[in-house]
């Protein structure tokens, strides 16, 4: 049976990421270190995502529980959420976060998952516009579009990876936003993906390598059917010719998670998630759209069991979840 997102699982979800938002330890900052006077706490050198393990997760983690709450605002969860955004999401610490861009050495800190992530968090956030967290937010969001505005037209092959170097994932979010926030983005965004992806056919995936959290393959997928349009049809035929037979095999069997202790190995039940998130977007396009949600459940059904068996995968696994959930 097809799982969706409801108000009960939405705040199992915001209960879990409230719990880590703020919490400091463990941390692993994304820091190049130009002398001894760059030393400081996490805290220090980010005001407001300092928890949740690491820069990305925490902002992520933000996303998640922010369209919790407006997605299901009478669940208890949302006052909450509310209340810790009105003190954490304010331009006095946002300034903080957008002051360690101006570092030294800092020119690849995030790229480019967390910078789309930032970005997603912000269009969230510009959902309500009753609100002053967008506001307060966008400063560091036009940071980083800035980033990515100079760094596209060098990239001269896409990042075709199962980790957080992942060119095509971060696009997603950076095109949604821009779409909406920076038009002359976007147009490049869409540009760089028909030069990259355009002429892909023929796709034969070797999945996933051992410490993946997403599918390189199926989040192209995801981008080019937010870049085509009504061209994404033709593309998807070519590039997956056969999407149910055994050149894609390695798509739809669920990833083995052996050791959930393991930040690297946890990362597995990424793929499940992730994949089922990819599945579920593109499989109106598909020959059989049934089928294609029947892999998303049983990637989900693989998964969701284990969101907070362990930090490794508590403080950033829901998100993921939220994802495949709401996918349509």
């Amino acid at each position: 049976m097809t799982q969706r997102l409801d108000q009960a699982t939405a705040a199992r979800f915001a209960g879990l990421t409230l719990g880590h938002l703020t919490r400091e330890w463990p941390y692993k900052l994304d820091q190049v270190l130009d002398g001894p006077g760059d030393l400081a706490l996490p805290k220090t050198l980010h005001p407001v995502f300092h928890g949740s393990f690491d820069w990305h997760s925490c902002v992520h983690g933000w996303w998640q529980v922010m369209r919790l709450a407006r997605l299901y605002p009478d669940m208890a969860e949302a006052a909450a959420v509310e209340a810790l955004a009105d003190r954490m999401l304010v331009p006095a610490l946002i300034a903080g976060e957008v002051a360690y861009l101006d570092r030294p050495g800092t020119g690849g800190f995030e790229r480019p998952y967390g910078w789309g992530w930032l970005l997603a968090l912000h269009d969230e956030l510009a959902r309500r516009p009753d609100r002053p967290w967008a506001a307060a937010v966008e400063p560091l969001a036009r940071a980083f579009a800035a980033r990515f505005a100079a760094y596209l037209p060098k990239l001269i092959y896409p990042v075709r990876s199962g980790k957080h170097d992942c060119t095509a994932f971060a696009l997603v979010h950076a095109l949604r936003w821009a779409r909406t926030h920076d038009a002359s983005l976007a147009a490049l965004i869409e540009a760089r993906a028909r030069d990259w992806y355009g002429d892909d056919h023929d796709c034969r995936p070797f999945e996933p390598s051992g410490e993946d959290f997403l599918s390189a393959t199926l989040c192209e997928t995801v981008l080019m059917k937010d870049v085509l349009g009504a061209e994404f049809a033709p593309w998807l035929a070519a590039f997956l010719p056969d999407p149910f037979g055994p050149a894609t095999a390695c798509l739809r069997s669920p990833a083995i998670v052996s050791e959930r202790t393991d930040g690297r190995l946890a990362h597995l039940d990424g793929v499940n998630l992730s994949r089922a998130w990819c599945w579920r977007t593109i499989a109106d396009a598909l020959p059989d759209p049934a089928a294609a949600r029947a892999i998303a459940d049983v990637h989900l059904a693989e998964a969701l069991p284990h969101l907070a068996d362990d930090y490794m995968g508590e403080h950033w696994l829901a998100t993921f979840a939220l994802l495949a959930l709401e996918a349509e």
